[in-house]
């Protein structure tokens, strides 16, 4: 079920560019719905569910383009359209990624490589591709979607946890690099939340997680989008270089 985003304007994100990676479902596809809802012209990326992404795209008049993380070419070209089309980019969300969970004695190079590669050096691609237009404008907003993992130990997710908590780092460097140019850049770190991901969990494994958790439940996509439209908003003009933790409480209680 779709949720009215609460207190803002309407048409807040009018005439805004942006750009989602991995959108065609869970957070990436409630993060699309919102900015459609406030007006902004949406394009976002997938890679392998079509008729997923065809649907998003026809329920919210978004842009649905196939772009691999890893495929630098297809990105510098992806971003090249956009540009032609619109002569700026305001917005880019860094939100598509992948897991690959395994002990680290019995993981294989290839999935570390790969978990790598896409959730970290994706975003940097992007980053890289988005960013001289944005300085050319003297204005944009980026979002670097880590996860809780980056911030309490799960066993098995070495390769997740390394990828999302060097995009912490990334964010921040990035922050410092871009900021004085005019572009904000900031990370969104979602907790247990409800998406097919989490969705695969054993009853048994949910109920415990939500045992960790403040209030005692997953979160929802949209309520990760929600903080994603106030990010990109007028009303975050002054932050710059954070991450911003949506997890119900459960990084709190760690310590």
């Amino acid at each position: 079920m779709t949720v009215a985003v609460q207190d803002v304007d309407s048409r807040a994100l009018s005439g805004k560019i942006a750009l989602i990676t991995g959108g065609s479902r869970g957070i990436g596809a409630a993060i699309v719905e919102r900015f459609c809802a406030l007006g902004a012209i949406v394009y976002f990326t997938y890679r392998r569910d079509a008729d997923a992404a065809t649907a998003l795209a026809n329920k919210t008049g978004a842009h649905a383009c196939c772009c691999s993380q890893n495929d630098d070419p297809a990105i510098e070209a992806l971003i090249a359209t956009l540009l032609d089309a619109h002569q700026k980019i305001d917005i880019l969300v860094n939100n598509a990624g992948i897991t690959d969970d395994q002990f680290l004695m019995l993981m294989p190079p290839s999935s570390w490589d790969t978990v790598l590669d896409t959730n970290l050096n994706g975003a940097f691609r992007f980053c890289k591709h988005t960013s001289r237009p944005m300085i050319q404008n003297k204005s944009g907003c980026i979002i670097n979607m880590s996860s809780v993992s980056a911030l309490v130990g799960i066993g098995g997710q070495t390769n997740y946890a390394a990828s999302k908590g060097a995009l912490l780092a990334f964010t921040r460097s990035l922050a410092a690099e871009l900021g004085p140019r005019g572009i904000r850049v900031n990370a969104i770190v979602p907790g247990f939340i409800e998406t097919e991901m989490t969705a695969k969990m054993s009853r048994q494994i949910k109920q415990q997680n939500k045992e960790r958790i403040v209030l005692k439940r997953f979160g929802t996509a949209y309520e990760v989008a929600d903080v994603a439209v106030f990010l990109v908003s007028d009303a975050a003009t002054y932050i710059v270089g954070q991450s911003i933790v949506v997890d119900g409480g459960l990084s709190s209680t760690v310590i």
